[in-house]
């Protein structure tokens, strides 16, 4: 199984990446569909941004309240709003990126529901998580924006810490044949049940949640 070791290091990039998808985001784009199926861009942007906090909350305090303030979303935050969205999220991103660099929060257990797992464990399943919607972000509002090479080599090196036959199921669509020389962001989108040459409304790729499913 690979190493978790720089999985805050892949998530910071996985972060980085999402935010740049962030600059596509129009009202026009919100009601768009992505390749999450039955997600319109702005349910999206909320779920990534419930993960966010999730994320944030169970590396910085080492649990994750499955329910209560991580589920709910500032009132800014409608279908007509996309600067609510937009900015709840790259607020949400510097206080992750923040946790995640804090001497110790990888070493600890993080408790979720019932189970507890090493906080490098939930760190390289938020940076899968991060950089597969970013790149479903970016797809949605039709803009052509690979996972940079060395992203996506890093995540497919921790990707067997988050996507195993019981897990993939409940969270992505079956892998997408591609050709052998495809870019490592193509091979990473493809593992994850999307086409990387398929429009945005013909995709069917399922959400990669991470409130109370991390496994």
């Amino acid at each position: 199984m690979a190493s978790p070791a720089n999985s805050a290091g892949v998530l910071a990039g996985a972060i980085r990446y999402a935010l740049g998808s962030l600059t596509c985001v129009t009202p026009g784009f919100l009601a768009w569909p992505t390749p999450c199926a039955t997600w319109d861009l702005a349910t999206l942007l909320q779920h990534v941004n419930d993960s966010l906090a999730a994320l944030h909350e169970g590396i910085a305090t080492g649990s994750v309240s499955v329910t209560g303030s991580v589920s709910l979303a500032p009132a800014v935050e409608t279908a007509d709003d996309p600067g609510g969205l937009v900015a709840t999220f790259r607020d949400r991103a510097s206080q992750l990126l923040a946790a995640s660099a804090t001497a110790g929060n990888q070493d600890r257990c993080i408790a979720i529901a019932d189970r507890r797992l090493a906080g490098r464990i939930v760190t390289a399943v938020g940076a899968v998580e991060i950089a597969v919607h970013g790149w479903d972000v970016a797809e949605a509002c039709r803009c052509r924006r690979p996972i940079p090479p060395a992203l996506a080599t890093g995540i497919l090196k921790i990707i067997p810490l988050v996507v195993t036959d019981t897990t993939r199921d409940a969270r992505f669509a079956a892998p997408v044949t591609v050709s052998p020389r495809a870019s490592p962001g193509d091979r990473l989108i493809a593992l994850l049940g999307r086409s990387p040459q398929t429009p945005s409304a013909t995709q069917s790729g399922q959400s990669a949640g991470i409130r109370g499913e991390v496994t």
